[in-house]
């Protein structure tokens, strides 16, 4: 299967979630897999610390938009040991493939969202039948 997703930021690195400054304030990039079938592409997204209804999934002309606001633990605390950064989360993916945007659906649960994005019956691999003669 050929890659139908293109991370817009090449140099994402895969072992820790990495802080940007954008959005107003501190983003993470959240650590995604991708996962591709003949129906679908699944996108396995790990944002924790968000509420589902913190979570804004978009969809358009071939590009998908991942955004979670991710309230802080605690406010006024001063940390003896501080290694865990709170922030929101944001990504987009460039979407090679023809998507059925009617059908596209999100999850969230235990800190990972799941994105599916069933592909249009156009694109989908389809068997020839032979006849003989």
């Amino acid at each position: 299967m050929a890659q139908n997703m293109v991370a817009q930021k090449e140099d994402v690195k895969t072992d820790v979630t990495t802080p940007e400054p954008t959005h107003g304030g501190i983003t993470y990039t959240p650590l995604v897999d991708i996962l591709e079938t003949e129906d679908e592409l699944v996108v396995y997204a790990d944002m924790p610390g968000c509420k589902p209804e913190g979570v804004d999934v978009r969809y358009e002309n071939g590009r998908l938009d991942i955004y979670g606001k991710c309230p802080p633990r605690q406010e006024n605390v001063e940390y003896l040991l501080n290694e865990y950064g709170v922030g929101d989360y944001y990504r987009t993916f460039t979407v090679n493939e023809a998507i059925d945007t009617s059908k596209i659906a999100a999850t969230y649960r235990q800190g990972v969202l799941t994105v599916h994005l069933p592909k249009s019956e156009a694109v989908k691999p389809r068997r020839i039948t032979v006849k003989a003669e």
